[in-house]
């Protein structure tokens, strides 16, 4: 079987490539940046260029993309170019090459607005029923690749499974108030509870797509650390979150009383991953548990894999406000 990776020098598509090639499998990396994990370089929105990379595949893991941190330094129409055209593109090829499996990572930021709910109402339980409302050009283009993928589906047959993935990238937060109020291991360790999935995890739930979608055929999937709450707890994570967590995790706050951490007052959403366990029988490794169990150990919580590929950075330009501008 030949795997076809895009955006194989991002961090998803090394991940994706590390694994496959370490397993022994025939992969081909794409990407616009060369790296060592790029096998060809050129843009997925040029169609020549994707089908010449098509020949011989059997299975495409499309992770390239333009995603959050570019809203503000690139053009609406770059994302089209990428997001949409780059998809299709893809897609188009993929008929053509009599592809088996063709998984497209998108993203819970797809959700947008319905991740907040109004003042005073519980946190959001976000499954991959809750209607997505897009609130920026990234989360627009992704749903569009995904309807895309949902079309080819039932136009081709093309075997289509869809992982909307919660934050992975190791960069800062982009929020300064959140900069400047908890330490940036802090913030990550809180969110594993309801917003966070460890990218070993993600690559573990990327080769399950592969071997199910010829039988499932087209679905979406959450891919998010499984979280420890129950919609019985969603009154209590809005109003007080730390009183959650010390009913289910006693041990958390000597933990972080000793390293000066603290859990955020409130959460506002949980991303609930039961379809992907139950589907894809996916078995996430790294949850607020592990991270903990870590923590006391005095141990990086991040899997090994995650450690080794580090932060990339999202732009060659350092910005003074933040690790990217926020639009």
């Amino acid at each position: 079987m030949k795997i076809l990776v895009t955006g194989s020098s991002g961090h998803l598509g090394e991940a994706l490539m590390r694994g496959l090639r370490g397993s022994g499998h025939d992969v081909v990396g794409i990407d616009i940046l060369p790296s060592p994990w790029t096998d060809e370089v050129g843009t997925i929105a040029d169609r020549g260029f994707v089908h010449d990379c098509m020949r011989g595949v059997d299975t495409v893991l499309h992770a390239a993309t333009l995603h959050k941190p570019h809203v503000a330094t690139h053009a609406r129409q770059d994302f089209v170019d990428t997001n949409i055209t780059g998809t299709l593109n893809l897609l188009e090829e993929a008929v053509a090459a009599k592809v088996t499996s063709f998984v497209f990572t998108s993203t819970t930021s797809t959700f947008g607005d319905a991740l907040i709910p109004p003042a005073g109402a519980p946190a959001a339980w976000i499954t991959e029923d809750v209607t997505p409302i897009p609130k920026n050009i990234y989360g627009v283009t992704k749903i569009a690749a995904e309807n895309l993928c949902q079309l080819f589906r039932r136009k081709f047959g093309l075997p289509c499974l869809i992982l909307r993935t919660s934050r992975f990238f190791p960069e800062a937060d982009d929020s300064k108030e959140m900069r400047e109020s908890h330490v940036d291991a802090n913030i990550k360790a809180n969110e594993f509870l309801y917003r966070r999935v460890d990218i070993a995890d993600i690559v573990d739930a990327h080769l399950l797509a592969i071997e199910k979608a010829p039988a499932i055929g087209f679905g979406r999937y959450i891919i998010s650390a499984t979280t420890p709450f129950s919609r019985d707890d969603l009154a209590a994570l809005r109003s007080d979150a730390p009183s959650v967590l010390h009913r289910l995790f006693p041990a958390y706050a000597g933990e972080y009383a000793r390293r000066g951490w603290r859990m955020f007052d409130e959460i506002d959403r949980v991303y609930v991953n039961d379809r992907a366990r139950r589907e894809l029988g996916w078995r996430p490794r790294y949850d607020f548990g592990y991270v903990l169990a870590r923590l006391q150990a005095n141990e990086d919580f991040r899997s090994p894999l995650a450690q080794a590929i580090g932060a990339k950075g999202y732009h060659e330009e350092i910005f003074e406000e933040g690790p990217f501008p926020v639009d």
